[in-house]
């Protein structure tokens, strides 16, 4: 989905919602929140006894405190909730200490392994979570406990943000990228730049020699995806893989990780950008029952 601001078109942006659950009803249960306020985008889970709730997903503002109670509020609009009915709420990513209702924050990596736990349950142990600006490959234990992990360098290449540049510079929808980087008749050699702004220049000069976008795309989602690779392997991989974050909706990078690899990802049952939000909630109850 692109918008137009300004009679610009802008490819880069994707599309930002809220959920609930209308078979949930909170009256007289334990409702806690979890607000994950990343570099690019901003998300709060609500949970009830334990159960995922509501949660909004919206792009990251100019402040995080502002991301913040947006995320919060727009999560809550239509539930009857108010901030006073939540017992305890925990800030977690980029911007956690700036979540200015927030009764704790925990790191962007605990929070990210216990939601993906809830997420695809018990069996995973390898977790890539791939953000806006960097990338973490997570090992974690039964009970989404981390074990290990190693984050890539602070580039934008590999990580959202990049591939949001590349939507934008081949006036392609965020949201088509993938989709259309597998149109290929054969992988073509992926770019060589780690760096996103050489990327740039290199997809300018492929599309001058005549290169297709989808040819393009292809070459930026293999050299993408053999990056997160060599993190995953280097941290040490096993079968029960998942990805979380924005990319994984991307299947033109999820088809390659998972050849290279030569493992299936587990298959998403809840929106892949809310692990950490719905973490830091799971956290919220576990802390509010122990306190």
């Amino acid at each position: 989905m692109s918008e137009t601001v300004n009679n610009k078109k802008e490819y880069w942006r994707w599309k930002e919602y809220n959920w609930k659950n209308p078979d949930i009803d909170w009256t007289g249960k334990l409702v806690t929140a979890g607000v994950d306020v990343g570099s690019t985008s901003s998300q709060a889970v609500i949970c009830v006894d334990g159960e995922l709730y509501a949660y909004s997903n919206m792009r990251t503002g100019s402040d995080s405190l502002s991301s913040a109670t947006n995320a919060m509020n727009w999560a809550m609009e239509g539930t009857g909730l108010t901030l006073e009915e939540v017992k305890f709420t925990v800030g977690t990513g980029y911007g956690r200490v700036n979540v200015p209702f927030a009764d704790k924050t925990v790191t962007e990596i605990a929070c990210h392994t216990r939601g993906a736990n809830f997420m695809y349950g018990p069996t995973l142990r390898t977790l890539l979570d791939m953000g806006g600006q960097d990338c973490k490959a997570i090992h974690c234990d039964e009970k989404g406990k981390v074990t290990s992990f190693l984050m890539n360098d602070k580039c934008a290449a590999g990580t959202g943000r990049g591939m949001e540049v590349f939507a934008n510079l081949l006036s392609v929808s965020i949201e088509d990228v993938g989709e259309m980087s597998l149109n290929v008749e054969e992988e073509p050699i992926p770019v060589s730049s780690t760096c996103v702004v050489f990327a740039k220049t290199e997809a300018t000069g492929l599309l001058r020699q005549g290169w297709s976008k989808e040819k393009v795309l292809a070459a930026y989602c293999l050299a993408m995806a053999r990056r997160v690779v060599n993190l995953l392997e280097r941290n040490g991989m096993e079968k029960n893989f998942a990805i979380t974050g924005g990319i994984a909706k991307n299947a033109g990078i999820v088809k390659r990780l998972e050849r290279l690899l030569g493992v299936e990802a587990l298959k998403p049952k809840y929106d892949t950008q809310i692990a950490g939000a719905l973490g830091a909630a799971l956290f919220a109850k576990a802390l509010y029952e122990k306190q």
